[in-house]
């Protein structure tokens, strides 16, 4: 939770139990709006990540090809933006130092606006993090969003609803970096993943999902609470127009890692049916997850119910899996290698697991690919 007063809007101050996303951060030249309050009364944004070009001419393997050879030196290492996002970074910084009018709710209060850093504090050439300056008002998206529209096509800009601040079992809400490591490797190799269906677990704000489903036949995306399979859907609904032009589609479903079955009871919301079940032993080739990785009993359960459903396939499987090597625990409240630590046990396990039926083998996958949409991509993915 987030305790502000009316004093210290400027300098809001966190309970321990707060995660903070680590996305929202890389975006200073970005304004997020507030969109609404969620179901247990946490703020929901609305954010655009840009791409770093068009996903029409993504859709071309010969541009595909030129970008990988043609524009690796623009590339100097994973975690800095090409010269073309430094160009249009600087102008939006310009742009928003501008600020935004502010407007009366429906009660005639005035909205409380938060204004971006003067201009004069953003002109360091590399200064690439800054203060989050959200802005609190909605009076229509279109309105809101008029100057971001003007500057952006629909086909390159992805937007996401996704909350800011969290407790831990909620950081589902919140958008990741590893969740954009996976969508730029499912871009740079689309070829592989084409007409494809594919489940993810964890898909929280729905992102990979959404840009698989740039590309794939189909997509379940899957997490638990009906709150944040909401706000996934809406996600989807979206970015729809990103899906259409290759005719996939995204299916938001719950899978509950601690439930040995998934839920089929049709009054309950974003349950399967058993034609959808049938469909995905069926069909179902590649299973990803992005950032999934941040506590023990979470990950053991994740590896059981990936177990049970690989073992239900009638066809072989590849599974994808993106994550961050270091995260904050409270228990030696630090940074520390702790979750990933478990998770390499987990799959040295599954490599090793004795069994008839399938076999698991293990491959790392540099992230020396291309960047294809703009976040932070740090060493440590």
């Amino acid at each position: 939770m987030v305790d502000v007063t009316e004093k210290e809007m400027d300098n809001p101050t966190f309970r321990s139990d707060t995660v903070l996303s680590d996305v929202h951060l890389h975006c200073p030249n970005k304004r997020h709006f507030m969109v609404r309050l969620n179901a247990v009364g946490q703020p929901v944004f609305l954010s655009h990540f840009k791409f770093l070009w068009n996903t029409e001419d993504l859709a071309s393997e010969k541009h595909v090809e030129e970008v990988t050879t043609g524009r690796e030196h623009q590339y100097r290492s994973g975690d800095e933006l090409c010269d073309k996002d430094r160009s249009n970074l600087k102008k939006e910084r310009e742009l928003n130092s501008e600020g935004v009018e502010a407007l009366l709710d429906d009660d005639g209060d005035l909205e409380v606006v938060r204004r971006p850093r003067s201009g004069s504090d953003l002109e360091a050439e590399d200064l690439l993090r800054d203060i989050v300056c959200p802005v609190i008002l909605m009076k229509g998206r279109e309105d809101a969003f008029e100057d971001e529209e003007r500057e952006s096509t629909c086909s390159d800009v992805l937007k996401i609803e996704h909350t800011m601040a969290t407790p831990l079992e909620d950081v589902g809400k919140q958008v990741w970096r590893a969740a954009f490591l996976l969508a730029d490797y499912i871009l740079f190799k689309r070829d592989t993943f084409r007409c494809c269906s594919v489940l993810e677990l964890g898909g929280g704000t729905g992102i990979t999902s959404i840009i698989m489903g740039t590309v794939a036949k189909r997509v379940y995306c899957t997490d638990v609470g009906e709150d944040l399979l909401a706000m996934c859907e809406q996600n989807v609904a979206l970015n729809k127009h990103l899906m259409e032009p290759g005719g996939g589609e995204v299916k938001v479903k719950e899978v509950d890692w601690l439930k040995d079955e998934f839920c089929t009871d049709p009054k309950v919301p974003y349950s399967w049916s058993e034609e959808e079940i049938a469909d995905l032993q069926d069909h179902c080739s590649v299973i990803m997850a992005a950032d999934v990785f941040y506590d023990d009993d979470l990950t053991d359960a994740l590896f059981r119910t990936l177990h049970r459903i690989t073992h239900n396939l009638r066809n072989s499987c590849t599974v994808k899996y993106s994550l961050a090597r270091l995260n904050f625990t409270l228990r030696h409240m630090d940074v520390t290698c702790e979750a990933y630590s478990h998770f390499r046990n987990n799959l040295k396990d599954l490599e090793n697991l004795q069994d008839r039926k399938i076999k698991y083998t293990v491959e790392p996958i540099k992230a020396d690919f291309c960047q294809f949409l703009v976040y932070e991509r740090i060493e440590q993915l």
